[in-house]
């Protein structure tokens, strides 16, 4: 409350109708009028809805499994209580899943006080999986989710996750999904920020992001084999749940918290940090990664607070502007050791720079062609004076 108010009404404005719906609201443990308000809304809402009270669980994953185990539609979709609907959401996302059969359906998502994803809803797409697009970088629960496809793999929320438990069953959906659609022509979700800021997404201790990053990796070495899709997919949880712990709070936190982030960390890269992962990341993600990796606090600190004064780390061309090295701290430092492969720009950072020039597209087979080729003559004279 009293953000369920605009929530419940977005939900009865539904152009699908009450005909096709059914609500299942869980009031975990509210103790601001909200479970009330849910048996108001359902002694008078047209759709048929089931009002769950229970004791506070702590976190979303609990009242979303209450939630599934009683839903009885073809699909699911999980609202959270302070967002709203577009009208017509509903009724677009399953137009979407049966027009194509797919298993999932993104519908673009507006913020309001609060940033939205935006890279995964550049333009509609009737059918793509998670390898083909950004929709890895937007692993909320907010989306609709054919039921059938839930209940033949048993998924449900891990309610041993204090956060990321949405992250986890969303990434898995994708991976098990018979197609995903993205439907970017339409609002269908209005992520709406609280004024009071308390976002269960905000809480909690730095403990729980390496609970979070520990579960996601697991989950994506599990289903993926090793390779480049593997490693496609791992850029999420290093990028979005690890990353930040090593960002600028990491230099506001206490001598005993950093050398415990770091010994959270250590397992994690030495068991999915692969060259794979790194090239896909920029420079200064990818050096403070390695320097995780490595252990290394003191140059870890040096480097964060480099990228925290809003420096610009100098470009160095080499090889006719084919490659751009970022000379961040530590840069062809011997007594400091770090790779040059660790600066190194990939091609949609170097193209910022002024002199980048593309490497030719197989240039090493272009070479072997041109040798060939200078070989040839002589070749034909030598044949033609025996």
């Amino acid at each position: 409350m009293p953000y369920l108010v605009d929530c419940l009404a977005s939900v009865e404005a539904q152009t699908i109708g009450p005909a096709r719906m059914e609500v299942i609201a869980v009031d975990d443990g509210s103790t601001d009028g909200t479970g009330e308000y849910l048996e108001q809304f359902a002694a008078r809402a047209e759709m048929p809805v089931t009002v769950v009270r229970q004791e506070n669980s702590g976190s979303p994953s609990g009242p979303r499994n209450v939630g599934l185990g009683k839903a009885a539609g073809r699909y699911v979709f999980f609202l959270d209580a302070d967002d709203r609907l577009g009208a017509e959401a509903l009724e677009r996302m399953v137009a979407m899943a049966d027009r194509n059969g797919t298993d999932v359906v993104l519908g673009r998502v507006e913020g309001v006080n609060r940033t939205p994803p935006k890279s995964m809803f550049g333009r509609t797409l009737d059918r793509t999986d998670v390898f083909s697009s950004n929709i890895k970088f937007t692993l909320s629960a907010q989306k609709l989710f054919r039921r059938a496809m839930l209940e033949r793999h048993g998924m449900r929320f891990d309610e041993s996750l204090w956060t990321g438990e949405d992250a986890l069953f969303t990434l898995e959906a994708y991976l098990r999904a018979d197609g995903v659609s993205v439907l970017a022509d339409y609002t269908c979700y209005y992520l709406v920020g609280r004024e009071d800021g308390k976002h269960v997404t905000k809480t909690g201790g730095y403990t729980l992001r390496f609970d979070s990053a520990r579960a996601l990796m697991k989950l994506i070495a599990d289903m993926v084999p090793p390779g480049a899709r593997r490693d496609d997919l791992m850029v999420r949880p290093f990028l979005i749940t690890l990353l930040p712990q090593f960002g600028p709070r990491f230099l506001k936190d206490g001598e005993a918290a950093r050398r415990d982030k770091l010994e959270l960390a250590r397992p994690l890269m030495e068991a999915y940090w692969t060259p794979g992962v790194a090239r896909r990341l920029k420079v200064h993600e990818r050096l403070r990664l390695h320097l995780v990796a490595e252990q290394r606090m003191e140059p870890l600190l040096e480097v964060i607070e480099f990228i925290r004064s809003g420096k610009q780390a100098a470009a160095l061309l080499e090889r006719r502007g084919t490659r751009v090295y970022l000379a961040y701290p530590y840069f062809r430092s011997a007594a400091a050791g770090v790779p040059d492969a660790v600066y190194l720009a990939g091609p949609r950072e170097a193209r910022a720079f002024p002199g980048y020039r593309e490497p030719a597209a197989h240039s090493l087979p272009r070479r072997a062609l041109r040798r060939i080729r200078r070989l040839l003559p002589s070749a034909r004279i030598g044949a033609a004076a025996a």
